[in-house]
């Protein structure tokens, strides 16, 4: 069925504001920004709760009701084949929201003990640096070697850059 055009009269009054018999649309100006409103989209989340029940809808819908569920609710049919996955692989558990972005590696137990074990080596080494510093003197006192003074010494383990731990440097 076509519907019959109406003739339509153009007064002065109303002449501007028509143009062939329409008026024209009107465009709203754009609103001033809101600083409640953030710029950047975010992203829909939903609870586990509003997830089994649509899946619950779903599943007692007649034919063509599922579309219109999605249709009221602005879902993709995706999303109800990754919940359904989701309710099937864990119940509940399944369907709970997981946080995105890089994941929080868990510390290393042994790391503790690494650190001490690395500390441990430090005064270990440290001290046997001392003791067979002590021994070379040791051998000098009695005649073995030509006789080397403290100052030698100090400067043999300054080269080596271990001298002023010898003898109580910091």
């Amino acid at each position: 069925m076509v519907m019959p055009v109406i003739p339509f009269e153009k007064t002065l009054a109303d002449g501007a504001a028509t143009e062939g018999g329409r008026r024209p649309s009107l465009i709203a100006a754009p609103s001033a920004a809101s600083p409640e409103l953030s710029d950047r989209p975010r992203r829909r989340t939903f609870t586990t709760a509003y997830k089994l029940g649509i899946l619950r809808q779903v599943d007692e819908a007649g034919p063509g009701g599922i579309g219109a569920i999605l249709r009221r609710d602005g879902l993709y049919s995706s999303l109800l084949t990754d919940w359904r996955r989701q309710r099937d692989a864990g119940a509940c558990e399944g369907l709970k929201a997981v946080k995105r972005g890089p994941k929080v590696a868990e510390p290393n137990p042994l790391a503790a003990e690494h650190a001490r074990l690395q500390r441990d080596y430090k005064s270990v080494t440290l001290r046997l640096q001392r003791a067979e510093a002590i021994v070379e003197i040791q051998k000098n006192q009695r005649g073995l070697t030509p006789p080397v003074g403290v100052e030698t010494i100090c400067a043999i383990l300054a080269t080596e850059g271990s001298g002023r731990l010898l003898f109580g440097g910091a």
